[in-house]
C-alpha cells in the first residue's frame, strides 16, 4: 500500500528523528501476546556497547522493537536547482518471538511478527513545494523485509528498496507525483555515535539505542517530479538505529539535526525535550572531522538557541524553523534555516505519526574561518507529546 500526499507551500510569511524516529512500537505493543505464563517472553535491551560488526550490521535486528534505516540528502541539477530528498525504512516487531499457547509453531507463508513501514518526500526548493507518500506491508509473501546477499543487504517495502554494498548504497522510490533512483558513494567510514554505537536517550542504561551513521554520501542519480526527470548531484546522509526502550517519562519529543559543512566535516546532535521546556541531559552530539575523526558532544558542550518558528496551517503545529548554533571547543557558530517553511510529514495511514522532516542550509565560520552547511532537521513532538518507543 502507498499513499500520497502533495504538500505546497507558498514563500513563508514566517518564516521535522525519529520519527519517527521512533513511535511506532507503541502503537503496537498492545499485540504482544505474552502473558504471565510465558514470562520470559521478551524483546531484546540495549545496554551496552553495540561493537558493530559490517556488513552484518547493516541488516535487521529481530529481537528489538523497532530499528529503522534512514536517508535524508539535499540535490542540484544541472541547473542549479536545489532538491531534498527522504527515504526510511521501519521495521516494527509486534511482540516477542513467542511460541503459541499451546507450545506448538505453527509455520505460515502468512505468520509474522514483523512489519515494516517507509516514508519518502522531495523537496523542490525554488517551488517551495514538498512531496510526500508512505507504505506499509507485513514481512511476509515477498512483501516486505531485509534480504541478506554476501556483502549485500537489501531493505525493500513492494518496490521501494535501498541496498547497501561495500563501495557504493542504492536508493528506489517511485509515486505518482515524485521518484528517484539514487547511487550513494561513502567518502567516510561509518560512525558510531555514543560508545561505540550505545546512544544513551534517557537516565537508564536500558534508554538508548545502537546508532551509527554515513555521514558523508556523495551522491548522483535522477529525480522525477511529475512526467519531467532531472539529473541530480549532491551530498547524502545514512542513519541506521534500533531499539527497544521507551522515552524517559516527561520526554515530549525530539530535535535531530544533520549537517554537512563546506570544510568536509559533518555534525549530528538530538535534544530530547521535555515538557518544561528544558532538555534532558542525554541530549548529545558527534562531531566528525575532515580526517574521519570522531568527537562525542555531551549535551553542555553545544547549543542550539530558536529564532523563529513556523505554524502548520494543517496541524496548527509550532515548529522552529530557524537557528543558532554552537560548539565552543570546535569555534563553530552557525545560522541554520528551513529551505521550505512545509516539511510536516503526516503519516497516518502508516506510523500515525506527525512530524517535520526537511532539508536546511547554514551559514557561520569554524576557527575563524567561513564556512556553510546543508544538511536535515527533524521535530517530533510538536503535533502531540508522546512517550513512545526509541
Amino acid at each position: 500500500m502507498i499513499i500520497n500526499r502533495h504538500t505546497h507551500v507558498r514563500r513563508p510569511v514566517i518564516v521535522r528523528r525519529l520519527i519517527c524516529f521512533l513511535i511506532l512500537a507503541g502503537l503496537w505493543i498492545s499485540l504482544c501476546p505474552c502473558n504471565e505464563a510465558r514470562a520470559a517472553c521478551e524483546f531484546l535491551s540495549v545496554e551496552g556497547p553495540c561493537n558493530f560488526t559490517f556488513p552484518a550490521d547493516h541488516g535487521p535486528h529481530p529481537g528489538y522493537r523497532t530499528e529503522w534505516w534512514y536517508y535524508t540528502g539535499n540535490l542540484e541539477s544541472d541547473a542549479r536547482k536545489r532538491y531534498g530528498f527522504q527515504l526510511t525504512f521501519f521495521r516494527i516487531q509486534t511482540s516477542p518471538a513467542c511460541q503459541n499457547d499451546d507450545g506448538v509453531d505453527r509455520p505460515s507463508a502468512w505468520r509474522t511478527n514483523q512489519i515494516y513501514f517507509a516514508h519518502a518526500a522531495v523537496t523542490d526548493v525554488a517551488n517551495q513545494k514538498h512531496y510526500q507518500a508512505q507504505a506499509a506491508a507485513r514481512n511476509a509473501l515477498g512483501l516486505s523485509g531485509v534480504s541478506l546477499e554476501e556483502d549485500r543487504v537489501t531493505i525493500f517495502l513492494t518496490k521501494w528498496q535501498a541496498v547497501i554494498e561495500s563501495r557504493a548504497h542504492r536508493l528506489s522510490a517511485q509515486t505518482p507525483d515524485f521518484g528517484f533512483e539514487l547511487q550513494l558513494t561513502p567518502f567516510k567510514p561509518p560512525v558510531s555515535h555514543g560508545q561505540d554505537g550505545y546512544s544513551r536517550k534517557g537516565a537508564l542504561p536500558r534508554m538508548a539505542s545502537c546508532y551509527y551513521s554515513f555521514t558523508r554520501l556523495e551522491t548522483e542519480g535522477h529525480l522525477r517530479m511529475g512526467n519531467e526527470t532531472i539529473d541530480v548531484r549532491g551530498l547524502s546522509w545514512m542513519d541506521h538505529e534500533y531499539s527497544t526502550a521507551p522515552l524517559e517519562p516527561g520526554i515530549v519529543g525530539w530535535d535531530w539535526f544533520s549537517l554537512q559543512l563546506s570544510d568536509q566535516t559533518e555534525l549530528m546532535m538530538f535534544l530530547l525535550r521535555k515538557g518544561d521546556g528544558t532538555t534532558h541531559p542525554a541530549s548529545s552530539g558527534t562531531f566528525v572531522n575532515a580526517k574521519a575523526e570522531i568527537q562525542h558532544l555531551k549535551s553542555h558542550q553545544f547549543s542550539i538557541r530558536v529564532h523563529d518558528n513556523w505554524l502548520s496551517p494543517s496541524t496548527r503545529a509550532r515548529y522552529p524553523s530557524h537557528w543558532n548554533i554552537r560548539i565552543p571547543s570546535e569555534g563553530l557558530i552557525l545560522d541554520v534555516k528551513s529551505t521550505v517553511a512545509d516539511q510536516e510529514m503526516q503519516t497516518h495511514a502508516t506510523t500515525g505519526v506527525t512530524y517535520w522532516e526537511g532539508s536546511v542550509s547554514a551559514q557561520g565560520t569554524r576557527r575563524e574561518q567561513a564556512v556553510s552547511a546543508r544538511g536535515y532537521v527533524e521535530m517530533t513532538g510538536y503535533d502531540k507529546s508522546f512517550d513512545a518507543p526509541l
